[in-house]
């Protein structure tokens, strides 16, 4: 099969190879998936570019969508032609999307709605479920106010749309008039931009002086400083991701109660990943979810996508397997 895969870690044109590599077959309770379209993520860009595998060869990307075509012993015979998109497809193992076929576990192949493109299912894996589970985590409900970092973002869009499901008031940061539309559209109620506002004032302003309940943060070690500015007494913030090590403004967060609640989208357990699929699952569905697609790229050109993301395109980024 045609695969792109790297041996060593470095810049996407420099390392970034692609050829034939041995197709894979489906163990027990695995499913094998003729992949159309691969999604990139930005943990996918630096584990590129700069995290050491313990495989000596690495087919990148952990999102993906396509038809199963190979069963297992132990998978249903009825899986086989079923569309599907992929979660952790290269998690702890050498080989992801980045192919034309994966085989992993059945559970990790999730159907596909009909009325959802293969585009648009590999962009669900690590923003959908991180959203998701974020959103749960901050127990946004009825009348919550949510603070959502980085409204542009692959996660922050799904985020957006999961918590105004729920009834939440949404407030999103951002920085460009491109990433306000972005935001709104996903359905934030404010849009606040952190390079030409004060973001303490604005929040001030829109809550009453209140503060937000929660904040679903993607970058802890840039806003950190920020949230005793903006978050109530008792709140919470999500982390699920942050650029450096983060100063804590340990003093404030104490005072106030602050719960400040970790997670890594790949090591959810067994419960939680149910839950979470479910519940993206069941948004797709009714409508409550949808994926903002950015520039699409052929398999060939898999180093341009890795670029794509490394400058902070809107929308996710896609690789199409013809």
């Amino acid at each position: 099969m045609r695969a792109v895969f790297y041996e060593t870690n470095g810049p996407a044109r420099d390392v970034l190879r692609i050829g034939d590599v041995e197709t894979p077959s489906p163990g027990v309770g695995e499913v094998r998936v003729r992949l159309y379209a691969s999604g990139v993520n930005p943990s996918d860009v630096k584990s590129r570019g700069h995290r050491k595998s313990p495989f000596p060869l690495i087919i990148p990307h952990s999102d993906g969508a396509g038809e199963i075509e190979s069963i297992g012993p132990g998978v249903a015979k009825s899986r086989l032609g079923e569309r599907v998109w992929i979660w952790n497809g290269q998690w702890q193992r050498p080989f992801g999307t980045a192919a034309e076929f994966i085989a992993l576990p059945a559970a990790q192949a999730v159907p596909l709605p009909a009325a959802l493109s293969f585009e648009e299912g590999a962009a669900l894996g690590i923003p959908a479920l991180t959203a998701y589970h974020a959103v749960e985590l901050a127990g946004v409900g009825q009348g919550t106010t949510l603070l959502v970092s980085g409204g542009a973002g692959a996660v922050s869009q799904f985020a957006i749309q999961f918590a105004k499901a729920r009834g939440a008031t949404v407030i999103s940061t951002i920085s460009s008039p491109d990433k306000a539309m972005a935001a709104r559209e996903a359905g934030a109620d404010h849009c606040i931009d952190y390079k030409r506002e004060n973001v303490g004032d604005r929040i001030a302003d829109i809550t009453g002086r209140r503060g937000v309940d929660a904040i679903t943060e993607m970058d802890l070690s840039a806003n950190a400083g920020l949230i005793p500015a903006v978050l109530q007494p008792k709140g919470k913030v999500i982390v699920y991701g942050t650029g450096a090590e983060a100063t804590i403004p340990a003093f404030a967060f104490l005072a106030n109660s602050i719960q400040l609640n970790f997670f890594l989208i790949y090591q959810l357990d067994a419960q939680q990943r149910e839950r979470a699929v479910a519940g993206v699952t069941r948004a797709l569905a009714q409508g409550e979810a949808i994926a903002r697609i950015g520039p699409t790229f052929p398999l060939s050109e898999t180093a341009a996508a890795h670029e794509a993301v490394e400058g902070g395109t809107i929308g996710n980024v896609i690789v199409k397997i013809e």
